[in-house]
């Protein structure tokens, strides 16, 4: 009798499964668990909100939110593309000792960071009640704009993993390009409170703010602009085109390299 092969289905549920193990190892014997993520988040966020809003002299029920969310979504993108970079070497006990399609491992990379996004987004609610905010039926955008997000970063994520493998010195260079794409990006601060004109201007050059303009815009009750999606869906397109090209290209070396 002739096995039949594992169907996309079962992968994406092992997928699931190694990122539900992988999140409940972090927080083994933790009498609280996960939501440790959300109390931090909850800390940073008020933190650096009083911080900046006092220096700025910004409105803290406009700042705090915009704080809040751009956190909770920035540790999202930020985290995938970072833990990308090492994913397949990680993983190189499981890729040479069982028949795991690579893009499995890529799959448990955003299960767990979208699980971390969950336990982060339980903040976003208590700030807005804080402050007597409600979410608008415009929040509802936020969720294609996450989908968008993710298919953007997964052929991204698999460009980084590949290159990685073979160039691990990489890694360290992508982090503190992130590190320092998170003061250029309107995270911690307002487009508004550039000096100028020119300055609102540049952020068009940053993918990361048109990123943040997809998934928290919609969440403050900004639609986001159809600018924003084009370049967002651009990204995605080209991204998948080199992605696959460079993985097609060295997928046969990647076990070699680890």
């Amino acid at each position: 009798m002739v096995k039949s092969k594992p169907s996309i289905l079962h992968f994406s549920s092992l997928a699931f499964k190694l990122a539900l193990f992988d999140t409940r190892g972090l927080y083994r014997r933790s009498v609280i668990g996960p939501f440790w993520l959300t109390i931090s988040m909850g800390v940073t966020a008020a933190t650096l909100g009083f911080v900046f809003g006092t220096i700025f002299n910004a409105p803290m029920e406009k700042l705090l939110p915009s704080i809040t969310a751009g956190l909770i979504f920035w540790g999202f993108i930020s985290n995938c593309i970072n833990e990308g970079c090492l994913c397949f070497v990680q993983s190189e006990a499981l890729i040479k000792q069982l028949p795991i399609p690579f893009f499995v491992h890529i799959m448990r990379l955003f299960w767990r960071q979208l699980f971390i996004l969950g336990h982060n987004f339980l903040v976003l609610p208590l700030v807005f009640l804080f402050f007597d905010k409600s979410f608008s039926f415009m929040s509802f955008i936020s969720i294609p704009g996450l989908i968008l997000i993710t298919l953007c970063l997964s052929p991204i994520t698999l460009i980084f993993a590949v290159i990685c493998a073979r160039f691990r010195d990489l890694s360290q260079i992508v982090s503190s390009i992130l590190q320092v794409s998170f003061y250029l990006t309107p995270i911690i601060w307002l487009p508004s409170m550039l000096p100028n004109r020119a300055g609102i201007n540049l952020l068009e050059f940053n993918p990361f703010f048109h990123f943040l303009e997809i998934l928290r815009g919609p969440l403050l009750g900004t639609i986001p602009s159809m600018m924003s999606w084009i370049i967002v869906i651009s990204i995605t397109l080209a991204s998948w085109v080199i992605g696959l090209i460079i993985f097609f290209q060295f997928r046969d070396r990647l076990a070699y390299w680890l």
